[in-house]
């Protein structure tokens, strides 16, 4: 299975539901940025994806982009293909 990277922070609603979604699709392990602890990840993680909200969920080196792009991908049928990478 691929790795999974995701910036997050604690109390993140959207990063709860990311995080549900992956587990759900068989995801055993999340690798969290916390980004509310490590401000200078921040600043990484919208150097890496032009983005400044989280979740930012990287799949392996593939940049899938918040909750509503990860659940996108899932409806497209797009998820699983990366997963199993």
């Amino acid at each position: 299975m691929a790795t999974v990277t995701m910036y997050c922070t604690a109390v993140c609603p959207y990063c709860i539901r990311a995080e549900m979604l992956l587990k759900q699709r068989g995801v055993t392990h999340i690798d969290k940025i916390r980004v509310d602890t490590h401000p200078e990840r921040r600043a990484e993680m919208m150097q890496r994806t032009g983005r400044r909200t989280v979740p930012q969920i990287y799949i392996d080196d593939t940049h899938v982009g918040g909750y509503d792009d990860l659940a996108a991908l899932d409806r497209a049928e797009g998820l699983m293909p990366l997963l199993n990478n």
